[in-house]
């Protein structure tokens, strides 16, 4: 590779101040994300919610729901054209102009108007000379991975630059019965929807914030017995651990506790005997002891790369039940630095993390769902970067909000032909782009409004499970009009 390395930090942008916050400093790429995690103490879980009534006990199993897997990349990306073809009413096939081509990213000389340049192995058309598409590629290598792949494009407007797009629907994923053997949700970022951009106020639950996982050892600590194990065995670990559970319930009747503290005490306890008892070690955890993991991201290529670290971690709790839902969150995607070059090798790694969680899902078979998204988009002025890297494609020049878009992969191994999509889907496109390359705001709910994409997320969701009918009780607070809901149900249901 010439020039920039992928994960080199963006350090002059034209158009930008320079970084101050956190935030700005991860959408350039020059932070990788890791927090600080401060564990609450107990008495601060008896005040948080004194007429809570925990729940533990019984098995810690997971509700078996399909894999949910957000990609959050942080800055602002290109998604629409240059990556993933978008188009007018007629859906990703159907033209547009020239000079509409061209603001995304697209030279003459490549246009999706010939067949050539596009890609349809995954159902969604990408085009064929997507830095994504290739990166998908590079990681999914199964005979039959993208076969049995389908997706959906959505024209949606985000904002430009700012994490306070709420894109990040795993809260209302989780209201759908989501769950993982030992949390509900995780993240790659310390935060309230675990990656930048933020989640729809009506879908926060603080109970279930994502615990932030980015690497194996936040993933083994979550079992972590110490020595016990070691010196014990799981068998007499787990016995231990109930016998001073037991103990410390009598210790506890003999003063005056608040019967929350005490559950909470109690609770503790039994969770941790069971932890000790089904996950005797770490390792069971651990994404570099995954054969399979290791299939698609060798154990050099966790413990070299933050990005590949995150996907691992992550892809590896969610798709095995550990957790609910993820989100991992890649920065650098703040990428307009007047080159193609660079944006080219950014999107390669984000294709790479993609194809590697459908790989994974392959190889495990078990389905998955993968929502991908950023905040705000770019658009050039038709100047191409003739270097290696650039391809003679258009330079990223400036943001641009009306050229964004998100998109949602689903796989399903299970079955010999790819996931279907409803009727109403035409040409695998919901909403669509005016000629100019601009998007319609107006084609949908969902066109100008990021809440209501995000519940057109949970939405599609439960139509995997055959399940619309429970949106109301996933989302209490919804916004989208019972009567749009239709319209915006993109995928048939595989569960």
């Amino acid at each position: 590779m010439h020039g920039k390395k992928t994960n080199e930090p963006l350090l002059e942008l034209e158009g930008h101040r320079k970084p101050v916050t956190r935030r700005e400093f991860l959408a350039r790429g020059l932070t990788t994300g890791a927090g600080l995690m401060i564990a609450p103490s107990l008495s601060m879980l008896a005040a948080r919610s004194a007429s809570a009534q925990p729940v533990c006990g019984g098995p810690l199993g997971g509700a078996g729901k399909i894999p949910f897997i957000c990609i959050d990349l942080a800055g602002g990306a290109n998604i629409a054209g240059g990556n993933v073809l978008v188009g007018g009413p007629g859906g990703q096939r159907s033209p547009l102009s020239d000079s509409g081509y061209v603001k995304l990213g697209i030279p003459t000389d490549m246009l999706p108007t010939d067949p050539i340049n596009v890609d349809a192995a995954m159902g969604l058309a990408f085009h064929a000379d997507s830095a994504m598409l290739r990166g998908i590629r590079l990681r999914a290598t199964g005979l039959t991975t993208l076969e049995q792949t389908n997706g959906v494009v959505v024209c949606s407007r985000s904002e430009n630059d700012t994490q306070n797009n709420p894109h990040n629907p795993m809260y209302g994923i989780a209201g759908t019965g989501a769950n993982g053997e030992l949390l509900t949700l995780i993240g790659t970022e310390n935060t309230d929807s675990g990656g930048r951009s933020i989640a729809p106020m009506s879908m926060i639950d603080p109970a279930i914030r994502p615990t932030k996982i980015d690497r194996p050892s936040d993933a083994r600590g979550l079992v972590d017995t110490g020595k016990l194990v070691e010196m014990l065995g799981t068998a007499d670990a787990g016995t231990t651990m109930r016998a001073v559970e037991a103990i410390s319930a009598q210790k506890l009747g003999t003063v005056n506790e608040d019967t929350l503290l005490e559950n909470l005490v109690n609770c503790g306890y039994v969770q941790s005997a069971t932890l000790v008892e089904d996950f005797g070690s770490p390792d069971a955890l651990d994404p570099t002891n995954d054969p399979i993991v290791n299939q698609v991201f060798s154990a050099a290529d966790i413990n070299d790369d933050s990005s590949y670290r995150k996907a691992a971690t992550v892809m590896k709790l969610v798709m095995n039940g550990f957790a609910g839902a993820g989100t991992i969150e890649l920065g650098g995607y703040d990428y307009h630095d007047g080159t193609r070059a660079t944006g080219e090798r950014r999107d390669e790694k984000a294709g790479e993390i993609i194809g590697g969680i459908l790989e994974y899902a392959n190889l495990l078979n078990q389905q998955v769902m993968i929502y991908v998204f950023s905040d705000g988009a770019v658009d050039s002025n038709g100047e191409n970067d003739d270097s290696v890297d650039g391809g003679g494609k258009g330079l990223w020049q400036s943001d641009n909000a009306s050229t964004s878009s998100v998109f949602m992969l689903v796989h399903d191994p299970l079955v010999v032909t790819r996931p279907t999509l409803t009727p109403q889907i035409v040409g695998n496109q919901l909403g669509y782009f005016r000629s100019t390359g601009s998007l319609e705001t107006s084609a949908t709910p969902i066109s100008n409004s990021v809440d209501l994409l995000a519940e057109a997320v949970v939405l599609n969701y439960l139509a995997l499970h055959n399940d619309t009918a429970s949106f109301e009780t996933a989302l209490p607070n919804f916004g989208l009009p019972a009567a749009a809901r239709d319209a915006l149900t993109a995928f048939n249901p595989i569960r």
